[in-house]
């Protein structure tokens, strides 16, 4: 599955579309050395396929190649950092 980087501005998300309609999507605001990931959404057709964990791990990826930390006001991101390790190193 392939995700796209959408920078506008301080707003940021990567996301999923197929034949133009955005079917997943992970989104953030960038301020200050910190990603606070605030939306994730997978389109019913693609859930319980692992999207969501693939769009965080994606983000993670992108903090950690540049230099960034996370943190998340969306209930799924707050939920996998607060019960994984494999993200520690970026947790704000």
């Amino acid at each position: 599955m392939e995700f796209t980087l959408n920078k506008t501005g301080t707003h940021n998300a990567f996301e999923h579309s197929r034949d133009g309609e955005r079917l997943a999507e992970i989104t953030w605001v960038e301020t200050g050395g910190i990603m606070t990931m605030d939306h994730t959404y997978v389109s019913p057709e693609l859930r319980g396929q692992g999207v969501a964990k693939k769009l965080l791990d994606k983000a993670a990826d992108y903090a950690r190649e540049n230099n960034l930390k996370m943190n998340a006001t969306c209930s799924y991101v707050v939920t996998a950092l607060e019960n994984s390790d494999e993200y520690n190193d970026i947790k704000a």
